[in-house]
């Protein structure tokens, strides 16, 4: 048996916490329950107002800042700290940030409202939100992309534990989530056709990490080596904000058309603060 065949190991959830929670308003307590570890996800249904999708994604392609990626996602304003020194994510972050800023500052904000309210929801329990720093600088305050491609899926199954651990970035703050849980923002602006998240219920290990070759990248799981772990399969439509556990292992199925959305990652680095990067 291959390497890339044989199944991944490491901690897989009870069933009872392996599910997304679901609401049709924002509720911070839950987000705040995800970053404790003490729920895989939540998805908040149509939370973004109309008009504040129409104008993120009408700022978002018509922006001179714009990039295409090889691979995935195909289109997107910001900078990834992900396989790269911490000087190069955040030379990159400091020429952008002015770019991503004009797509989230848009009447209504989801990404405003979302941070506000997980605030004053952490201001409640002694903690603070921010955006992650290191030496004066701070990180991307998030990733606008699109996807638009074929295949089995759009993103490919990866994980986001993995690459907080890349010895390039030592001395980064954001090592420190390692110590507690890293949670994925999703808020979604725009999606034709298809794009479901998908989760396994596996968190994989260092060992099966090095295995694979992607140790400090968590970049990509064959999906033969995911076969027989259960898995969920989540409709995602405009207007839907969802929060969940990044270390395990999740993709974007395929999607027909376009499916934008604003993303960051965040997690405590210790009991009092919570901090946020892309």
């Amino acid at each position: 048996m291959s390497p890339e065949s044989r199944p991944v190991a490491g901690f897989q959830a009870d069933p009872e916490f392996f599910r997304l929670e679901e609401r049709t308003e924002f509720d911070p307590g839950l987000v705040l329950e995800v970053l404790h570890g003490r729920r895989l996800g939540v998805m908040f249904r149509g939370v973004i107002p109309a008009e504040a999708q129409k104008e993120s994604v009408a700022r978002f392609w018509s922006s001179p800042a714009r990039r295409h990626r090889e691979g995935e996602p195909s289109h997107y304003i910001g900078s990834y700290h992900w396989n790269k020194s911490t000087g190069t994510y955040l030379a990159e972050t400091a020429r952008i940030t002015v770019d991503v800023r004009e797509v989230l500052d848009v009447p209504g904000s989801p990404w405003h409202s979302f941070r506000s309210g997980l605030a004053a929801e952490l201001a409640r329990h002694g903690a603070v939100l921010r955006i992650a720093e290191h030496e004066g600088a701070e990180a991307c305050p998030a990733l606008v992309r699109a996807w638009d491609k074929e295949g089995s899926f759009a993103l490919e199954p990866h994980e986001d534990e993995a690459q907080c651990a890349d010895p390039r970035q030592a001395g980064f703050e954001i090592q420190g989530v390692r110590d507690h849980e890293v949670c994925a923002v999703n808020m979604c602006v725009e999606n034709e056709a298809g794009g479901r998240l998908v989760i396994w219920n596996i968190r994989p290990d260092d060992e099966s990490r090095r295995r694979l070759g992607i140790e400090h990248t968590g970049f990509s799981y064959p999906a033969d080596a995911l076969t027989g772990f259960d898995e969920l399969r989540i409709e995602v439509g405009p207007g839907d904000v969802y929060v969940f556990n990044g270390a395990y292992v999740h993709a974007v199925d395929a999607s027909t058309g376009n499916r934008t959305n604003l993303s960051f990652l965040m997690g405590f680095i210790d009991d009092r603060t919570v901090v946020s990067w892309t």
